[in-house]
């Protein structure tokens, strides 16, 4: 009996604070099955939108065959032979590499961001960036019915989520899209046509009211940077030239769920 009353504050204690650590892990485990869903509904997203056409259930780009719900993600289609049941076409490496990464990234965001209500719009406002890097990387497309939805959004968002305010999502909303229209214009009379497109202009008043004001402008100038960091590295390497197209959406949209994640770290890094 009295090895049982010793015992007893001891399991106690161990299995308390199993559960202590297990529930983040549960969390990561749900936000993980959530972004390996989100990574195939952007797939749905990136294949339709660019084409015009109503999204519908996971397809087969080839020949329009829709999966069934085994098959509804590229790593299902994988697990199942890896091709199209009509038309036998292979599934691609984007699909995978989509939901593979959008896993990973939900994975990790509950130990990064602790406030529920923060943290389900982070999730939001990364799988619509991670839409617009897959569809620009494709098509060379930044597309408004992505951009101007996700900027109302954010803006409701804005209301609810900390560090951030409608006032503050206005402005950084409005001056996103004021610098990048500056830039746009200035591309335009000095490069002619196409040199930047308008709808790097949308996505920066995206990236400005999901982050507000002033993070907005860490995510600028980190996009400029980088963009500008990796062209220059391509085209030393001789894979680019000086007139070749390079598109910053991605650029953009990367530094954008930076922002996201750590944006106030970034803010107190810099103010020391």
């Amino acid at each position: 009996m009295t090895s049982l009353k010793t015992e007893g504050p001891f399991v106690r204690f161990t299995i308390r604070g199993f559960v202590t650590i297990m529930r983040p892990m549960v969390l990561n485990l749900i936000f993980a099955f959530a972004g390996l869903i989100t990574g195939g509904v952007i797939n749905v997203l990136a294949d339709d939108l660019p084409a015009r056409v109503q999204p519908t259930s996971p397809h087969c780009t080839q020949c329009g065959h829709r999966y069934d719900a085994s098959r509804w993600l590229a790593l299902g289609r994988l697990l199942r032979g890896g091709r199209c049941p009509q038309c036998r076409s292979v599934v691609g490496r984007r699909p995978i590499v989509v939901e593979i990464v959008t896993m990973v990234i939900f994975a990790v965001l509950p130990s990064l961001i602790g406030d529920p209500v923060d943290l389900l719009f982070a999730a939001a406002y990364i799988a619509i960036l991670i839409l617009i890097i897959v569809v620009d990387l494709e098509h060379r497309l930044i597309l408004h019915v992505v951009t101007i939805p996700s900027t109302l959004l954010a803006l409701a968002g804005s209301i609810f989520i900390s560090g951030n305010s409608l006032v503050l999502a206005l402005l950084g909303a409005g001056l996103g899209f004021v610098v990048f229209f500056c830039l746009y214009w200035l591309g335009q009379q000095l490069f002619g046509p196409g040199a930047l497109g308008f709808g790097d202009v949308t996505l920066s008043m995206t990236l400005g009211a999901m982050v507000g004001f002033p993070y907005v402008v860490f995510a600028l100038v980190m996009g400029i940077i980088l963009g500008g960091l990796i062209s220059f590295a391509l085209i030393v390497s001789g894979r680019l030239s000086m007139r070749s197209y390079v598109a910053y959406g991605p650029f953009l949209a990367m530094a954008g769920i930076v922002t996201v994640v750590w944006g106030e770290k970034i803010l107190a890094w810099y103010i020391r």
